[in-house]
């Protein structure tokens, strides 16, 4: 499986956003289980994941503090890189 996320560090907090479908952040439950399921590719840090919206706006669902941050970062502006997973 191959995904596409993003390793920041900022003021201090390192932290991992990850890119999923729109229909995942729709579903907390989902939300929350994907985000279970990335924490072994990022030990020990927060997980953050973005999905884009029907007009291509980025949105976000993971810890309030990083989610607003990410929310004033222009997309083009994070360090994306694709990761596989066995």
């Amino acid at each position: 499986m191959k995904l596409q996320g993003a390793v920041i560090k900022e003021q201090g907090v390192t932290f991992a956003v990850v890119v999923v479908k729109k229909s995942v952040l729709d579903n907390r439950i989902e939300a929350n289980r994907a985000m279970q399921g990335f924490q072994p590719i990022f030990p020990g840090i927060p997980i953050v994941l973005m999905a884009q919206n029907h007009q291509g706006r980025a949105e976000y669902y993971g810890r309030q503090d990083i989610s607003r941050f990410l929310a004033s970062v222009p997309l083009h502006a994070i360090p994306w890189k694709e990761y596989t997973v066995n």
